[in-house]
């Protein structure tokens, strides 16, 4: 049982994490990424480096294929570098210090680069969202902003299209043509992906209480993310085991969209950050429990090296709801109709959008909180139409705690306008900062960069941290060999 419904089959395109996980089901990657987040090695049988760093050469593992059974070319990877690039923030790091990406033979891709980077192999092997997933030629030509709707990959599981029942059912089939790394040791995104069950079934059940019964009963095998109200139950349940696979948790958070007023005035998304109480957050979405959840976050996934505690007095200070609500009159708030996207069938995300639109009501906000499944708040999220026909002020998300440990992938901190992630904002002083940390000549420099960067989120607001959830994984005991890191279904198998 999914975290979600899978609206989106595309990895580059969307964000979502659910559609990650279908990715790593369906697709394959040039590298992967282990538990310890060392980069290895997975479609490539190695690389060289020649000319001081600016050229690299990256060799195919022979044999190869993609699902329709074509084989995996470097003609294919050209555009689906090219194509993931425009989309990740990672990837487009990268792909400003490209000279040229360009297929040499059928198994070789040079890349010449204007400048070394090196973490050219780090970036094509990220194992967050977007995906660097590798696509046959035809799909990876789609432009960057289009949906690609046909799920052919190279990966250990087939997307079974005639029995996809959208809202209800996601079925895979293992790839008899799969070609798992023959050395290394299983790790997140790395080593031996081995495809143990013929079948793979996604049950899209949103009742929690329906969904604690069926894993009980073994009528399904993994519930992904059980809700905090029933963990405890099913942790003493016969036959149930339960685990946090992913130490990282996921960091949450508030969106603003900068193309429309009243968040184009960064005075009003400052003001707002005073009313926010991460504690209010994390007990609503995840429990009592402090052991599941960190307040006190900033930028920064907590707990992983460039995390700061800079300029945090935003957010851990007393909160004062009648001093937010004359800073946003001061600001110029004028009771403009405010558009919140909520969210009905993911329980923890329902939690922290209630919590939200609470907030966003007794600061004095015009507040219209439309409140739809989570398939489609992903899809509408993408849209820049005004607030009034189809589009948005401000979203909830979430992002993996690797997305958001270091400038080169926290896609939210990107202020790079019309290409930035759902919201756009243009803050020509984050990009510049970010494009600072890419050139820092050490961790020292790396730092203090982060430490700025933190100071301009709470100074431009692109969005306000909201915590960390740390998500215990339910299934049933007799599942073993789970990779630790996040949700994988190759290796995992039946004891």
């Amino acid at each position: 049982m999914p975290q979600a419904d899978l609206a989106v089959l595309d990895p580059v395109w969307t964000s979502a994490t659910i559609t990650r996980e279908h990715g790593y089901a369906v697709y394959d990657t040039l590298y992967g990424q282990d538990a310890a987040y060392r980069t290895q090695p997975q479609m490539v049988e190695g690389h060289t480096i020649e000319d001081d760093g600016k050229l690299w050469r990256l060799t195919l593992r022979a044999g190869l294929r993609f699902h329709d059974g074509e084989p995996v070319r470097a003609q294919d990877v050209v555009p689906s570098l090219l194509r993931w690039g425009r989309r990740d923030a990672f990837g487009g790091a990268l792909l400003a210090a490209v000279d040229e990406i360009r297929a040499e033979a059928d198994r070789v891709v040079a890349i010449r680069l204007k400048r070394p980077f090196p973490l050219l192999a780090d970036a094509l092997g990220k194992s967050g969202v977007n995906m660097p997933c590798i696509m046959p030629e035809r799909l990876a030509r789609t432009d960057a902003m289009s949906k690609i709707t046909d799920p052919t990959g190279s990966g250990p599981y087939r997307f079974i299209q005639g029995e996809w029942v959208p809202g209800a059912q996601v079925v895979y089939q293992k790839f008899a043509g799969y070609l798992p790394r023959p050395d290394g040791t299983p790790s997140l995104t790395a080593g031996p992906k081995i495809p143990r069950f013929e079948r793979i079934v996604w049950k899209i059940i949103p009742d929690a209480a329906t969904a604690a019964a069926a894993l009980q009963t073994g009528e399904v095998d993994w519930w992904e993310r059980p809700t905090a109200d029933v963990l405890a139950l099913l942790a003493r349940s016969r036959g149930v085991a339960t685990r946090v696979i992913d130490p990282t948790g996921a960091l949450q958070f508030l969106r603003f969209n900068w193309l429309y007023p009243p968040f184009d005035n960064p005075a009003i998304r400052r003001a707002i950050i005073g009313a926010v109480n991460q504690n209010d957050y994390m007990v609503a979405a995840a429990g009592d429990d402090p052991a599941m959840w960190n307040d006190r976050c900033g930028a920064f996934c907590p707990g992983t090296p460039l995390a700061t505690d800079v300029g945090m007095a935003v957010l851990t200070g007393p909160r004062d709801l009648d001093r937010v609500r004359r800073a946003l009159a001061a600001a110029g708030y004028k009771g403009e109709r405010v558009v919140f996207m909520g969210v009905s069938d993911v329980p923890e995300i329902k939690a922290i959008t209630e919590v939200a639109a609470d907030m966003f009501r007794r600061i004095g906000l015009n507040l219209d909180y439309q409140v739809a499944d989570w398939g489609t708040v992903v899809q509408r999220r993408a849209s820049k139409a005004p607030p009034d026909k189809g589009g948005w002020n401000i979203h909830h998300s979430g992002f993996g705690g690797l997305d958001m440990a270091s400038p080169a992938s926290n896609l939210v901190l990107r202020g790079n306008g019309n290409d930035a992630w759902f919201g756009w904002p243009d803050d020509p002083k984050l990009e510049e900062l970010r494009d600072a940390w890419f050139a820092a000549p050490d961790f020292a420099a790396q730092k203090s960069i982060c430490d700025a960067l933190q100071l301009q989120v709470f100074q431009d607001v692109p969005y306000i941290p909201l915590g960390l959830i740390k998500r215990a994984t339910a299934y049933r005991s007799d599942l073993v060999d789970m990779v630790a890191g996040g949700i994988m279904f190759t290796n995992v198998r039946r004891a």
